[in-house]
């Protein structure tokens, strides 16, 4: 921890936002930072905000409390006990947790905030920095969230009607099994509807990563999500392969 950091952040924290607009109250903020005064300063400024906080010391407990409850945001630091943020990071996202996350890191490297940014983080903030200025990127984030769920809240192609904010799918009338990640790759084929998407488009937005393990991986998830929105799977009338390039989707 940078003392720097507690110093600007204990600046701002009370300054009114005049500049920008007020966020709705009550929202849940998980803040992951094992420094105490660094994780203090964060608390009492997302609480003097209207944020109810919660705050874990390492990677694990934030794992687990990311994983368990319900959060509008998680402020997650690289360098953590146990497990560090990046791992949790990625885990949150390949287990289909969305929840917006902010990194915070005490290392200015270039390769950082690729890697935090790749592994599936919102944004990316390097210590020292004032409150104010995370307060801005917090907004904007949610912002960006609130727009995009409410953009694809429900959607419906053919016989098949989709709840992406309860993840309920029904064909038919009949109720469909669909994971975390197969609810989120439809919902990437929404928003680029009659677009050709590339395998590693998919694994970058759907997974995290980029080409990372296999592009098969996509293949069989689409086997598979066929199976269940299909009428007849091995001739697909939703989700096309296009030779050579990838999927494309017509709904």
């Amino acid at each position: 921890m940078q003392s720097e950091s507690v110093e600007a952040m204990n600046r701002t924290q009370h300054r009114s936002l005049t500049d920008v607009e007020a966020l709705p109250s009550m929202r849940k903020v998980l803040i992951v930072e094992d420094d105490q005064a660094m994780a203090v300063a964060l608390r009492d400024g997302f609480s003097y905000e209207g944020y109810t906080v919660e705050v874990a010391r390492d990677g694990a407990l934030g794992l687990k409390l990311a994983t368990d409850k319900s959060h509008d945001l998680i402020i997650l630091d690289v360098m953590l006990p146990k497990m560090c943020g990046l791992e949790v990071c990625k885990s949150l996202r390949t287990s289909g947790n969305q929840t917006p996350i902010i990194m915070l890191t005490a290392r200015g490297q270039e390769i950082d905030k690729v890697v935090g940014l790749k592994t599936g983080a919102d944004d990316y903030v390097t210590k020292p920095f004032s409150f104010l200025e995370l307060m801005a990127r917090v907004e904007a984030i949610l912002r960006r969230s609130n727009r995009a769920e409410d953009a694809f809240e429900q959607a419906q192609f053919g016989d098949v009607v989709l709840n992406f904010k309860n993840l309920e799918a029904h064909k038919s009338g009949h109720a469909l099994d669909l994971s975390p990640r197969e609810f989120k790759l439809l919902k990437y084929f929404l928003e680029h509807k009659g677009e050709v998407i590339t395998r590693d488009q998919l694994l970058d937005a759907v997974w995290g990563y980029d080409g990372f393990p296999l592009t098969r991986t996509v293949d069989m998830h689409i086997a598979k999500l066929r199976h269940k929105i299909e009428d007849s799977p091995a001739d697909p009338r939703y989700i096309i392969t296009v030779h050579r390039a990838g999927y494309k989707f017509i709904g």
